[in-house]
C-alpha cells in the first residue's frame, strides 16, 4: 500500500500542461507615476498616475488619483479618474469620481458615484487582421458607421408640416405626417 515500488506516481497530477495567469500588478498608495502603463495583465492601483493606463483588468482603489486615459477589457473604479474610460464592462462604485467619457459595452454605476461625461455604449463591427475588434473609427470618436447611419436613415421634418425619409426611392414628401 504505501511501499516505494508502488506503479502510479504522483506526477500523473501535473502532466497537463497549464498557463499560471500572474498576479495583478499593484500601484500602492504612496507611489506616484508619471507615464503610461501597459500590462497584457491586471492592474490595482491605489496611488496616483498621470499617464494612459492599457491593461486586461484595472482595479482602481478608493484613494487612487488617475490622469489619462483607461483602456481595458474590464475597469473598476473606486477612486479619482481624470480622462477618458474605453473598456467592455465599466464598473463606478459608490466612491467612484469620473471627469470624462465612459466608452463601453456594459456600464454599472452604484448609488453615490460621480461621473461628468458623456457614456458611449460601443458597437462592434468587424475585426482587423491581427485579431482584434476593431470599434472606434480612426480619430476614435465614433464606431465605425456611426456618420453613414446618421446620414442614411435622416428624416426632413418641418414644425407642423410634414415628414419624409431621405431614404432612396421615397420622393413622396406628403407620406408621413408630423404630428
Amino acid at each position: 500500500m504505501f511501499s516505494r515500488n508502488s506503479k502510479s506516481s504522483g506526477s500523473a497530477v501535473n502532466s497537463g500542461s497549464t498557463t499560471k495567469s500572474s498576479p495583478p500588478s499593484i500601484i500602492s498608495a504612496d507611489l506616484r507615476i508619471l507615464g503610461d502603463l501597459n500590462s497584457d495583465g491586471d492592474i490595482h492601483i491605489d496611488g496616483t498616475v498621470e499617464g494612459g493606463i492599457r491593461a486586461k483588468v484595472v482595479l482602481i482603489g478608493e484613494g487612487a488619483h488617475i490622469k489619462g486615459e483607461i483602456v481595458a477589457e474590464t475597469v473598476d473604479v473606486h477612486g479619482d479618474v481624470i480622462g477618458p474610460i474605453k473598456s467592455s464592462t465599466v464598473n463606478l462604485a459608490k466612491s467612484a469620481r469620473v471627469v470624462g467619457d465612459i466608452h463601453h459595452d456594459t456600464l454599472a454605476i452604484a448609488m453615490g458615484a460621480s461621473l461628468e461625461g458623456h457614456c458611449q455604449k460601443i458597437i462592434e463591427k468587424k475585426k482587423t487582421g491581427e485579431g482584434k475588434v476593431n470599434v472606434f473609427d480612426r480619430d476614435g470618436t465614433q464606431p465605425p458607421g456611426a456618420k453613414a447611419k446618421e446620414t442614411v436613415g435622416a428624416s426632413v421634418q418641418s414644425k407642423g408640416g410634414t415628414s419624409s425619409s431621405m431614404m432612396p426611392g421615397n420622393n413622396d414628401p406628403k407620406k408621413v405626417r408630423a404630428t
